[in-house]
């Protein structure tokens, strides 16, 4: 390789350097984003969560939440996951008390024991008793052997127990024994459902210490048969089953309303919300009290031009059809509820209703905020900074920010709080010194680009110049 092509090499890598691939990447520091807020946290933990407020799904600039981050007391941005929101379990018990029918027999009886069991018509036991070729001898001393317990309530209502609690009868402060449970719906089949050791136990200054409930996994049933493995067989004042009662816990959400604006097409309305919010649910909100409005929700969407020249076209799609309302009737007003729609991001919503001039409604929009977890390893203060239009997507999966937690230790986090948003530069001047800094950097590509062709002109005029000299430096034919 000569000198010459060592030169033209050069003059490539240097154009190639002045492109687009050597632009700066946006600067990602706490002054480049326009709203600020300082956060309330923990020294004492490594992993925690925020949820977003209201204010980040208003001055987010993207839709994903991109322009979001948590910076240290030095600038450092910090390593964080977004989390949708999940309904939660609540979870409760209800005391259910139960009928008791003991069953007694002789102490010289052995092997099972035949039953006369009646019953009414809804399945409510009446009796339990010994069958009259089973019955006892006059005089003859009898045992309790086992308690038939009655939980009633119809088949299609049975409740959901997972527990068995147990009340001494007056006069008697200490008791032990080992107990066991078995279940049935029809009093012929039995499944056995768990066993206990009961205690109570008292000392002189008449203070109780007990040990009085039965726990199984939970189960529905309409009968029990309590019997004793161990320990005297006792009476008890009361028996009362733990019903179990689970609900789910719909996540916190925010709620927006929107005030109308003409549309694009004839007989619209229009309404501004912020891309970042998610929305899930819907609702009109009406000035008049009687108002009935069937209408159309939807979404604009930009289609580009079909040929060079000719503007954009706008097109309507559809969301949901539903009738919206606002009644006042005997002194009471009804009001028509929130609609849940599939997750939508929009800027523009647009709203159909065909003959109702002059109606305007508000337009009240619901999400749920999103949780962030992020790894407190830097130097706190910490801040939450969002508005960065040129930010760069910085969220992370959460395995690489809480890796080895589970979905019960994510929600148990300790929880951030943020104070609100500060404005620290208008986001109109932040887009302007982001255009003026884009212009700079294209102007310095320029200018460099024209330098490169110039240095390459000036390389080969000396090329052509030494390929003259050394034609006329050789000697004739």
């Amino acid at each position: 390789m000569n000198w010459h092509t060592s030169i033209l090499n050069a003059a490539v890598l240097l154009a190639a350097g002045a492109g687009p691939a050597g632009a700066a990447a946006p600067a990602d520091t706490p002054q480049d984003y326009a709203y600020v807020a300082p956060l309330t946290t923990s020294a004492r933990q490594g992993v925690l969560q925020l949820r977003l407020p209201q204010d980040v799904y208003l001055h987010a600039r993207s839709a994903d939440l991109d322009d979001v981050r948590v910076f240290d007391a030095t600038g450092a941005a910090l390593p964080f996951a977004l989390r949708n929101p999940a309904a939660q379990r609540h979870t409760s018990h209800r005391s259910l008390p139960l009928k008791i029918f003991p069953l007694l027999a002789d102490p010289e009886q052995a092997g099972p024991v035949a039953l006369d069991v009646r019953t009414s018509n809804d399945g409510q036991l009446l009796s339990v008793q010994w069958r009259p070729e089973r019955q006892s001898v006059a005089g003859a001393s009898q045992r309790l052997t086992a308690l038939i317990l009655d939980l009633g309530g119809a088949s299609e209502q049975r409740p959901q127990i997972d527990a068995l609690r147990f009340t001494l009868p007056a006069g008697l402060s200490a008791y032990t024994a080992e107990v066991w449970l078995d279940t049935s719906d029809d009093l012929q089949h039995w499944d056995a459902a768990g066993t206990a050791e009961l205690n109570w136990l008292s000392n002189q200054q008449a203070q109780t210490l007990a040990s009085d409930r039965l726990n199984f996994a939970p189960r529905r049933f309409r009968y029990a048969r309590l019997s004793w493995r161990s320990g005297t067989p006792q009476l008890f004042a009361s028996i009362s089953a733990d019903e179990l009662l689970q609900t789910d816990v719909a996540p916190t959400t925010e709620t927006l309303v929107l005030p109308p604006g003409p549309g694009k097409f004839a007989g619209d309305l229009m309404y501004t919300a912020p891309l970042a919010i998610p929305v899930r649910k819907v609702g009109l909100q009406f000035t008049s009290s009687s108002t009935v409005l069937p209408v159309t929700l939807g979404i604009y969407r930009e289609l580009p031009a079909l040929q060079v020249g000719q503007s954009t076209s706008w097109r309507f799609d559809p969301v949901l059809s539903a009738t919206f309302y606002r009644i006042t009737q005997d002194g009471k007003e009804r009001v028509s509820g929130a609609v849940d729609i599939a997750p939508q991001h929009a800027a523009r919503w647009a709203l159909r209703a065909a003959g109702a001039a002059g109606v305007h409604p508000a337009l009240q929009i619901s999400w749920e905020p999103a949780s962030m977890v992020f790894l407190a390893n830097g130097k706190a203060p910490y801040s939450l900074a969002v508005g960065h239009p040129q930010a760069a997507p910085a969220a992370r999966a959460i395995e690489q920010v809480a890796p080895g937690f589970t979905v019960k230790e994510l929600k148990a986090l300790e929880v951030a709080t943020a104070a609100p948003l500060r404005l620290q530069r208008e986001p109109a001047a932040q887009a302007e010194r982001s255009v003026q800094q884009a212009s700079a950097s294209a102007r310095q590509r320029i200018i460099l680009l024209w330098g490169v062709l110039l240095a390459g002109v000036g390389v080969l005029a000396f090329m052509v110049w030494r390929l003259l000299q050394q034609q006329a430096t050789k000697p004739g034919p």
